[in-house]
């Protein structure tokens, strides 16, 4: 059952007061363009509507950003642009000087709880969205082209779990990787469930996806990075390697792992585990692997 609105917010009125008083003192063009919503219904808030539906069906090449820290990789990413902001009303000042750079032209909607609640279609506690859209999407020539000296990247395959591709994201950014590359069947890394878990690393760290005919070891030797594949049954152990001045590490999904075939074509290297047991989460081995080779290149 969705949240019911109970009735207007007291701070809904006095916030649009303030708003009122400071458009006649001449203020609100150092301040962004906060909208009072007081209806459900408004059509202005469409895009917030029925949030988990949406999750499902896509949003046009939009996303939603969720939270306070995830709201701040947003508002100060050159990769991505803000469309507008929904905000619990009562969370308005403590975000004032977080919101203040936004230009004028992205509208910060300020609800009543309840009324985001019922727009949601289920309660959301921590009282902040955002919809976000992609303004850089380079494709792996040029992203890759434009990484310059040592560093390390993420090539993931048939990565379909968002909550896996949020971790490597996050472990991604701990470590320092320069860059992700995504085959075609990897899930959306703008997915709202795998930029929560990623704690906003999936507009921090850039990525590209590679095209379904595109060959990635040739691609990454073409860009100087030398290729480790990660398999239970890799012919090298990760604290026997030693780390390349660029390296790529590649990942597969977890079950299946890596096409055998692109094994062959890359040095294949494992993590030693207790005996009779050989299965880690993909997310954890990238954070394994990201910091092997953050901490041991010479």
């Amino acid at each position: 059952m969705r949240p019911r609105h109970t009735g207007p917010d007291p701070v809904i009125p006095d916030l649009i007061a303030r708003i009122d008083n400071e458009a006649a003192d001449g203020q609100v063009a150092t301040m962004p363009t906060i909208v009072a919503i007081t209806d459900p219904a408004d059509p202005r808030i469409d895009a917030y509507r029925d949030i988990r539906e949406r999750d499902l069906v896509g949003r046009d090449g939009l996303f939603v950003a969720e939270g306070r820290v995830v709201l701040a990789m947003l508002i100060a990413s050159r990769a991505f642009r803000p469309q507008s902001l929904l905000i619990a009303a009562h969370r308005i000042d403590a975000l004032a000087d977080l919101i203040a750079p936004l230009p004028a032209d992205v509208p910060v909607f300020a609800v009543a709880q309840a009324v985001m609640d019922g727009i949601a279609g289920f309660p959301l506690h921590r009282g902040i969205l955002a919809i976000g859209r992609r303004i850089d999407t380079p494709d792996a020539d040029t992203l890759l082209g434009g990484i310059a000296g040592d560093g390390d990247l993420l090539l993931l395959s048939g990565i379909g779990n968002h909550d896996n591709m949020g971790g490597l994201f996050r472990n991604a950014a701990a470590f320092g990787a320069r860059a992700i590359l995504l085959d075609s069947d990897c899930c959306d890394p703008l997915y709202r469930k795998a930029i929560r878990v990623s704690v906003g690393a999936a507009l921090l760290v850039p990525f590209a996806r590679l095209a379904r005919e595109e060959d990635p070891v040739a691609l990454l030797e073409r860009y100087g990075f030398a290729p480790i594949a990660l398999s239970p049954s890799g012919a090298t152990t990760l604290a026997d390697y030693r780390p390349a001045r660029r390296n790529a590490v590649l990942l597969g999904s977890e079950g299946p792992g890596l096409d055998p075939a692109l094994l062959a074509r890359t040095t294949s290297v494992r993590i030693a585990m207790a005996p009779g047991f050989d299965s880690l989460n993909v997310a954890t081995t990238g954070g394994i692997v990201l910091h092997h080779l953050a901490t041991r290149r010479d």
